[in-house]
């Protein structure tokens, strides 16, 4: 993606130049801002149109069949799985990778903006979703929970907080310069959990599928803006010709 920023920079800078014979070196960031800005106001757009549908007849049905298709494979082993799955995607359960992540970047790659971006990633994520569970105001399902749930239910808060947290490891270790042999496993692995802690909401029977849903969309929307903005900010402090604080 930053080689893609550094791209439309670039070409930003050469047609304002050459439309423009003075103009500010910080103008084709602010440019590129606005375009993320649009990104994120799309992504904004599909999420306000699955919550528009939360009181449709037919998400009530599919709602109700998906959810009924899960929990009909509840199993011993399979609650285990799922309980765990979904306290890794719980504050204790992120505390945890957090702070073995900060350990990480700041002792092992010397990096402490890494632990910054992703804990300000988290909190993003976290606080704009007790926002939107006040606005929507949806109840959870009116079937046996298996966990204890004290918040209300749409957004998803697990789905969203991992979609955003271990959807921007996934960009962190993709960037890191480790073997491929255990990039892609990791890659995977925190994959794998994602979709694992969205379908524990369900099987536990404290989730609609369109919350988990609407808790992937939101928690995307932030990650590609985040990424977005990062890069950017990286470009712009390399950037030579930019003033430099």
């Amino acid at each position: 993606m930053r080689k893609a920023i550094r791209l439309l920079i670039s070409k930003l800078r050469t047609f304002l130049r050459d439309k423009l014979h003075q103009y500010d070196v910080t103008l084709p960031y602010i440019i590129t801002v606005v375009i993320a800005l649009i990104v994120v106001v799309g992504g904004i757009n599909l999420f306000v149109e699955l919550t528009e549908t939360l009181k449709s007849d037919v998400l009530a049905d599919y709602d109700h069949r998906i959810t009924e298709y899960v929990i009909s494979h509840r199993n011993p082993s399979l609650t285990k799985y799922f309980v765990f799955v979904t306290h890794v995607g719980d504050i204790y359960g992120y505390a945890i990778v957090l702070g073995t992540f900060m350990v990480l970047s700041i002792f092992v790659y010397k990096r402490w903006k890494y632990a910054v971006q992703i804990v300000l990633v988290l909190a993003l994520s976290a606080i704009s979703n007790l926002i939107l569970k006040r606005f929507v105001d949806r109840a959870r399902p009116g079937i046996e929970h298996m966990v204890s749930v004290e918040t209300l239910s749409y957004p998803s808060g697990h789905a969203m907080s991992a979609m955003a947290f271990y959807g921007f490891l996934m960009y962190l270790f993709y960037r890191f310069k480790i073997s491929i042999f255990l990039k892609i496993p990791i890659i995977l692995l925190l994959g794998i959990l994602i979709l694992s802690i969205g379908l524990s909401r369900i099987y536990l029977g404290v989730h609609f599928p369109s919350d988990v849903a609407g808790g992937f969309i939101a928690g995307f929307i932030w990650v590609i803006f985040c990424i977005l903005i990062f890069d950017l900010i990286e470009i712009f402090r390399r950037d030579p010709s930019t003033p430099k604080v």
